[in-house]
């Protein structure tokens, strides 16, 4: 990679995401209305630093440029293309959504190297719905506090609305489907340089450790959740180890790197164990150094790597500031009164389950949040069929997560695949509250 063209726009990502992490944001305390606002943009934009970039964000970026450099077309194209056979297709791409369990902006990366390496348009929004909706632990946090039926209802829904979702933007864009098949028809079939279960190993470790580095403490202080979170950061470890192994022995990274890197977040995670981002930071930074000082199918991994987040960075960054001006940080409020919020959606009218699917579509949630301001929504006088409504369009969609979709697949599908969402959360949501 030729950094002489790439430390601008490196600077200035860095220089955000440390203005970001340290916003000066007590001084705006005590002002109107706006200047409230801008202070709940601006903490928002701090809390999404703090809690997203390192942890979810740059795990998937790295996934995403691993997707394009080492998945062949030829297999995303079997499994997931637009000629595959639909129950293999949606049925993997809603399992392996769900396996991840991931925020609406987390999965975005992931979705862009699918969709790029020739995934069809159909299984690739499958996938997309999927990863944030289909999260088991917030569907057991749902079920815990919401109710049973209502943990039952998101979890039924999510499922049906992936497949349903990618079922319908096939149909209405067959005819570039149609064209992409004949494209992908005519393509020689690549060669594998290493078989499919050493890459299988590859990507798990990866996954392991996006997963596991954000699970999120659990409402009780026992139990399995609890004791999973608890083991979280030596689970990661573990990941972080089988990577570099991988690396050096399938990959023929030069041994003495890994270790070079591998010693100092062993050492920082044993003197810093209540500060474990430190040690993580450390060891991107490694890996970073060492694919760049190795040949071939390493830089390219980086530096597909590095595209995806030269897209999308900019673009969340931007979203998050507008949904916080607008909606504010989660449990607070900007322009928009969260008791105008309240008082729209009570009942359950059409009205009020459209206003609930597009303000949930709008707003930014991370994993598990939606479930505690939900909470406090309907002790508000919020109704269930709008609650329903809003869990399903909230964590799948965000106004930031809309603008790096439009940017990847265009204005037209992004407009279809908002209004999915939106009129199927509706729906389900006059069908669930009329039920209940």
């Amino acid at each position: 990679m030729d950094w002489k063209k790439e430390w601008k726009p490196l600077s200035l990502i860095v220089l955000g995401f440390v203005l970001s992490y340290y916003l000066p944001v007590d001084w705006l305390r005590g002002f109107e209305r706006l200047q409230y606002a801008l202070w709940e943009s601006l903490y928002l934009v701090k809390w999404y630093a703090r809690e997203h970039v390192l942890l979810c964000l740059v795990p998937a970026f790295f996934i995403a440029g691993a997707v394009g450099v080492f998945v062949s077309q030829a297999a995303v194209m079997k499994y997931l293309g637009a000629g595959a056979k639909k129950v293999l297709a949606y049925g993997v791409a809603a399992v392996s959504g769900s396996v991840l369990a991931v925020c609406s902006c987390t999965i975005l990366p992931l979705f862009a190297g699918i969709y790029r390496m020739g995934a069809g348009l159909g299984p690739a929004c499958a996938f997309l719905y999927s990863g944030p909706a289909i999260n088991i632990l917030a569907i057991v946090l749902t079920a815990r506090i919401l109710g049973p039926e209502m943990g039952i209802a998101r979890a039924l829904g999510a499922i049906v609305f992936s497949i349903v979702i990618g079922l319908c933007m096939h149909f209405f864009f067959r005819k570039e489907e149609q064209e992409k098949v004949k494209a992908q028809a005519m393509q020689a079939e690549p060669e594998v340089s290493r078989p499919l279960w050493q890459n299988a190993l590859y990507f798990a470790s990866m996954v392991g450790i996006l997963v596991f580095a954000n699970w999120g403490r659990p409402e009780s202080d026992t139990g399995l959740w609890h004791s999973i979170y608890a083991a979280k950061w030596p689970v990661t470890g573990l990941f972080a180890l089988l990577l570099g192994g991988i690396l050096v022995r399938w990959f023929q990274v030069v041994w003495w790197k890994v270790v070079v890197v591998g010693l100092p977040v062993v050492a920082l995670a044993l003197v810093l164990p209540q500060a474990p981002q430190v040690a993580f930071v450390v060891g991107v930074i490694g890996l970073t150094w060492v694919l760049n000082t190795e040949q071939d199918e390493m830089q390219e991994w980086f530096a597909t790597s590095w595209g995806f987040a030269k897209q999308i960075l900019p673009l969340l960054l931007i979203g998050v500031i507008i949904a916080g001006v607008l909606l504010g940080q989660p449990g607070s409020e900007g322009l928009i009164p969260s008791q105008w919020v309240a008082n729209a959606v009570g009942g359950n009218s059409l009205s009020a389950n459209l206003f609930a699917s597009v303000a949930g579509a709008f707003m930014y949630f991370a994993t598990l949040t939606e479930v505690p301001i939900l909470q406090g929504l309907l002790g508000a006088g919020m109704g269930k069929g709008p609650a329903l409504a809003l869990l399903l369009a909230g964590p799948a969609l965000s106004l930031p997560n809309m603008l790096v979709i439009r940017s990847v697949m265009g204005t037209k599908k992004t407009l279809v695949f908002i209004a999915l969402v939106v009129v199927m959360a509706t729906t389900s949501g006059l069908i669930y509250g009329n039920l209940w």
